[in-house]
């Protein structure tokens, strides 16, 4: 049996002569003429090398060959058939199905209270489940379907995955109210100068640090830390500075007794991005993720 050469339009015919057992009442279903759906009956017969139906004194029965194939014919359609369908449509207000994302504590603070709300809202079933977004970009899990989406700011995106622009964000410096050094301002020589923590947030190297290294420059960094939210707090309780996304700095300022001051250099504004598998992240509850992030960016 080679099946490369098989007609799969036959599994279909093969079916309809198995429940109707009569190569006229099955040409009638297919919308065949008897000569053609007889046609049908002998190909299958020599790819099977079975008679597939025989006469009988009931009239045409299948072998039991044909029996013991017409489980796994069917299940096999059924699969096909669904697989082609178009996608059903995804009712969110209905849906209780949880989404797997990887973000840094900086795009949860800026995304997840906005986003529990609108989704209270609007589909108030969802969940959402968060994953640890370290240094590289977590492939492995994309293409297992264990992360659903990773939001970010990624340098080098890798071939398998796609994005789409999700916020643009802008740095600044932090530092204590009534710090002693600065009020207003930070000149270039004092930001060299001064103890500082950096927050790498999932990289290897920052905005700042290739801006250093253009110059030909260095920082004191004391203090190294992936998490943005804990740096306010030390910061709000030392003399030390740290560089943040202004969001971040604008909501722990309310909290804390913060200032922000802008930075000596000029840097550029990056972006947050979306990223996502094409393979298990391309589904109409997927798409529907997608809008709702851009709706609330």
């Amino acid at each position: 049996m080679n099946i490369s050469n098989f007609d799969l339009n036959l599994l279909r015919a093969f079916d309809v002569l198995m429940r109707e057992r009569s190569v006229t009442r099955a040409a009638e279903e297919l919308n065949l003429t008897q000569p053609a759906m007889s046609n049908v009956l002998r190909r299958l017969r020599e790819f099977l090398d079975d008679p597939v139906l025989v006469r009988t004194g009931q009239g045409m029965q299948p072998t039991p060959k044909a029996l013991s194939l017409i489980t796994e014919v069917r299940a096999g359609l059924s699969l096909l058939t669904k697989g082609l369908s178009p996608a059903a449509e995804f009712l969110a207000a209905e849906s209780v199905r949880t989404f797997h994302m990887a973000a840094t504590d900086y795009v949860q603070l800026v995304l997840l209270p906005r986003l529990l709300k609108h989704f209270k809202a609007v589909a108030p079933g969802i969940k959402i489940e968060i994953h640890e977004l370290g240094f590289d970009i977590p492939i492995r899990a994309f293409e297992i379907g264990k992360i659903d989406f990773a939001v970010g700011r990624f340098v080098k995106l890798p071939k398998s995955l796609q994005s789409q622009s999700w916020r643009s964000e802008e740095l600044v410096c932090l530092v204590r109210e009534n710090h002693p050094k600065f009020s207003r301002k930070i000149s270039k020589k004092d930001f060299l100068t001064c103890d500082q923590i950096w927050v790498n947030g999932g990289q290897r190297s920052g905005m700042v640090d290739a801006w250093l290294d253009e110059n030909n420059l260095e920082r004191n960094v004391v203090l190294t830390t992936p998490n943005f939210l804990i740096a306010p707090i030390i910061v709000a309780q030392s003399d030390l500075l740290v560089v943040t996304p202004l969001e971040v700095a604008r909501q722990c300022s309310h909290r804390l007794p913060l200032q922000i001051l802008q930075l000596p250099m000029k840097l550029k504004a990056f972006n947050q991005d979306l990223i996502w598998h094409p393979v298990h992240a391309s589904t109409p509850a997927h798409e529907w993720f997608k809008d709702q992030l851009k709706l609330l960016a």
